[in-house]
């Protein structure tokens, strides 16, 4: 699987931005869709989770300002987020879990990232 993410920019305090990913190849391994940040000089974070059935969990931080959704297709993941703070620059990257079975029927889990889109988030 093959990402592809875009939506990054400079925004203001209190802004919003729409963040996008869309998925190729093998998607029908994806199990969920997730979007991830790293602020500099932090660890990266999950911030966002989509699973194959439509459930969505989010880090306390984003919660009731950020949400992920995607489309009909399931191959383009959305991050919808309002009311940015300045805490929110990062580099946001996108991630798909894939599981799938092998040619010896053995399970084979894997994650592909995308490329990282920055949000900065400043006056």
């Amino acid at each position: 699987v093959q990402l592809q993410a875009s939506g990054g920019g400079l925004v203001q305090p209190g802004g919003s931005l729409r963040l996008s990913c869309a998925a190729s190849g093998s998607t029908e391994r994806i199990n969920a869709l997730e979007w991830h940040r790293q602020a500099p000089g932090k660890q990266r974070e999950l911030v966002a989770t989509i699973s194959r059935g439509g459930s969505t969990k989010y880090t306390e931080s984003v919660k009731d300002r950020f949400t992920i959704s995607r489309d009909n297709a399931k191959t383009t993941v959305y991050l919808q987020m309002n009311s940015l703070k300045p805490e929110d620059t990062a580099v946001y990257y996108c991630a798909a879990d894939q599981l799938y079975y092998n040619n010896y029927g053995s399970p084979v889990a894997e994650r592909s990232w995308g490329q990282g889109t920055l949000v900065t988030v400043s006056s």
